[in-house]
């Protein structure tokens, strides 16, 4: 599976985004889906995932209430939706797709990078 993220950009606090991650293959249905972020001299943290079949979300606490994870099988992609975005959610995002076969492996996209300004 590859995974392609975009939507990224310069946004005010306050202000909405919305990412997307584009998969390639033929069985993206049965990857769930998650999102990471990395902020500048940070680590890698956990914002959100989508199980395979959509039916379940989770959320860090930072962003509950505010992201949004959605999918469609049909298209091969996966989104999150920002709301009220803040400066502290300023970071490179990452998706990545769970292996069902090897659900201790990730397959992971290049970030795109959110800017939140005060």
């Amino acid at each position: 599976v590859q995974l392609q993220a975009s939507g990224g950009g310069l946004v005010q606090a306050g202000g909405s985004l919305r990412l997307s991650c584009a998969a390639s293959g033929q069985t993206f249905s049965t990857y769930s889906m998650g999102w990471f972020r990395q902020a500048p001299g940070k680590e890698r943290e956990f914002v959100g995932t989508i199980r395979w079949s959509g039916g379940s979300t989770f959320y860090a606490d930072s962003v509950k209430g505010r992201f949004t994870i959605s999918r469609d099988n049909a298209k091969n992609s996966a989104y999150f939706q920002m709301n009220s975005l803040k400066p502290e959610d300023t970071a490179v995002y990452y998706c990545n797709a769970q292996d069902p076969f090897e659900p201790s492996h990730y397959y992971w996209g290049q970030g795109t990078l959110v800017t939140v300004s005060s």
